[in-house]
């Protein structure tokens, strides 16, 4: 089975800030990381490499700085990485990046692409399904397991209130949920060997396939308008004194008022 993991690199987001100027974040001064549910991802396809065999590639869409973030995923166990970089990448919502990163799935060939099932940053979790519809293959949401049999995968996925079992074909893509696995460390002297003399693999936009209408900034289908910092507001401290009868109806009271 050939998996592609889609991986992105986030800042922490208590250290992110908004830019008044151009409506964007501004992430020059916070730390970054592979996002959680990424890895959640990654561990999931190593999981089923591990059990049916085959061959798992991490796939990212952005700057240079991302490629020690993919070598790191190679030191966890994936046998590949892809980093999709072009100044013409840039600015993308989600529906451009959806698109461009479909394109190199194409390229790279694949049975099952496995996502977060969102990211750190911007919290939308339409990237997946998006994805799977520039390819015209099942996507199902919020995975917390997945085996497969016969060709096929069996998903359990939570939904609100419990779970559901869910069977779709290959090829499909999967995102995967937030914490539903321990991601593995990475193996040490597979770390060492990842830095050292893995060749990670870059295409820009004349590697690939594309509609440069649906790429970038230009291919974007939605637009920050405004933006506007909320004003900071402090609790309401009220101290309630009493017996324990008199706190409870004063709790009350207090309670029916608001």
């Amino acid at each position: 089975m050939k998996i592609i993991v889609c991986v992105k690199v986030v800042p922490k987001v208590e250290e992110v800030s908004f830019d008044p100027e151009t409506k964007t974040l501004d992430r020059s001064k916070a730390t970054n990381e592979l996002n959680e549910a990424d890895k959640n991802a990654l561990e999931a396809a190593l999981r089923l490499k591990e059990k049916v065999g085959g061959t798992v590639v991490a796939v990212s869409m952005g700057p240079p700085f991302f490629e020690p973030f993919l070598k790191l995923c190679v030191a966890m166990g994936a046998d590949d990485a892809v980093l999709l970089s072009d100044k013409a990448f840039a600015a993308a919502d989600t529906y451009s990046t959806s698109y461009v990163l479909a394109q190199a799935a194409k390229k790279i060939g694949y049975d099952l692409i496995l996502c977060g099932e969102s990211t750190a940053d911007s919290g939308t979790a339409q990237v997946p399904p998006q994805m799977a519809e520039w390819l015209g293959i099942p996507h199902v949401s919020y995975a917390s397991t997945i085996e497969a049999t016969d060709g096929k995968l069996l998903v359990r996925r939570t939904v609100k209130g419990g779970y559901e079992l869910v069977e779709t074909p290959l090829p499909a893509l999967i995102s995967v949920e937030l914490g539903s696995n321990t991601p593995r460390f990475p193996d040490f002297k597979r770390k060492r060997w990842a830095d050292r003399e893995f060749k990670l693999t870059i295409w820009g936009s004349k590697d690939l396939t594309l509609d440069m209408q649906n790429v970038g900034r230009q291919g974007s289908k939605t637009d920050v308008i405004d933006l506007r910092m909320l004003a900071p507001t402090e609790r309401k401290r009220i101290k309630i004194e009493g017996t324990e009868e008199e706190i409870a109806e004063k709790l009350a009271s207090i309670i029916k008022e608001t």
